[in-house]
């Protein structure tokens, strides 16, 4: 029998040219569930998670990394370079690869290891820097290593740098994707907002949009308790000098930073996986826990970021099983 093309490919449409048209939007989300109340017992109080480990290359960062080189043209001898806790340098290592562009990433060295696995993989260039997760000072560690490749003469303006930590299309990503998506798969109906505080981007692209939906909605920030912390991609923004605040991080969406110890949130980790079959990060952990002791005193409904998943952060919870 001789198989035609229809027979074959029925749905020619759903077959894609390039792994970056699967970066989602909101016409084609990432999926948001509903926790049980096994691991939320308030029947007052409705959990919602947004699953971004679904993006293609894992994480939410997935986002940023499209929008921040859709914005680039890199010459014919240049390279990307880029400073990342893990999430953005794996995103950027994928479309870097699609695109034919190479690539080289900038990581403190408490990044799992399950992450530095993955950018090997990938083929991206590792440059490992004695520096902490929640640094002070961005001019130091991994971010000061990727500022002086991109403005050091002897390089000859070899390397470009995204730079998620003030490029607006860190915001834009989320003000024109994930914000639009929540709205539209929530009908609406949300009351608070949880995010991470990491370089600034997704809390204040999803609360801006949200807040000029509904001025109402309360954005809450979460970050670690301590500045030694193993939360990979947080950011302690509590007594920062103002000069080391994330540039890009909008403070007049955010109503209220929560702060959340390691332990706390790698307990919260194991428990959903257990009470829900919903597998995340420890810094989703922490939204999490922030979540539910809001809900023992609050109504409502609440979105939580879930900006990975569990499986690069294994070695991580074992210290904690």
């Amino acid at each position: 029998m001789n198989a035609n093309v229809e027979t074959l490919f029925p749905d020619q449409d759903s077959i894609h040219d390039s792994i970056a048209e699967l970066i989602p939007g909101p016409n084609n989300p990432t999926p948001m569930v509903r926790l049980g109340r096994r691991f939320n017992p308030q029947a007052d109080f409705d959990l919602i998670v947004k699953l971004e480990g679904m993006n293609p290359f894992g994480s939410i960062k997935d986002r940023t990394a499209a929008f921040m080189l859709g914005g680039l043209q890199l010459g014919e001898d240049q390279s990307l370079v880029e400073p990342s806790a893990g999430n953005t340098g794996i995103a950027l290592a994928a479309l870097a690869n699609a695109q034919g562009n190479p690539i080289e990433i900038a990581v403190p060295e408490g990044v799992p290891e399950e992450k530095k696995a993955l950018l090997r993989f990938l083929g991206a260039e590792l440059i490992e820097v004695e520096d902490e997760l929640c640094p002070i000072y961005p001019s130091e560690g991994a971010r000061g290593v990727v500022k002086s490749m991109v403005e050091s003469e002897a390089y000859d303006g070899k390397y470009v740098s995204p730079n998620q930590y003030e490029s607006k299309l860190n915001v834009a990503a989320h003000y024109h994707t994930t914000g639009p998506e929540i709205w539209k798969q929530t009908g609406g109906r949300i009351d608070y907002f949880f995010a991470g505080v990491g370089t600034g981007g997704t809390i204040t692209g999803v609360g801006r949009y949200l807040k000029e939906r509904n001025p109402n909605i309360r954005i809450i920030g979460v970050e670690p308790a301590n500045r030694h912390h193993k939360l990979s991609g947080l950011k302690r923004v509590t007594g920062l000098p103002e000069e080391h605040f994330p540039e890009i991080l909008d403070r007049s969406v955010v109503d209220e930073f929560v702060s959340v110890s390691d332990e706390d949130a790698f307990a919260a980790g194991i428990r959903v996986a257990r009470s829900d079959g919903v597998m995340v990060g420890p810094t989703t952990g922490a939204l999490l826990h922030a979540a539910t002791e809001w809900g023992k005193t609050n109504k409502g409904t609440a979105v939580v970021i879930s900006g990975d998943n569990a499986a690069k952060y294994v070695s991580a919870y074992a210290d904690y099983l």
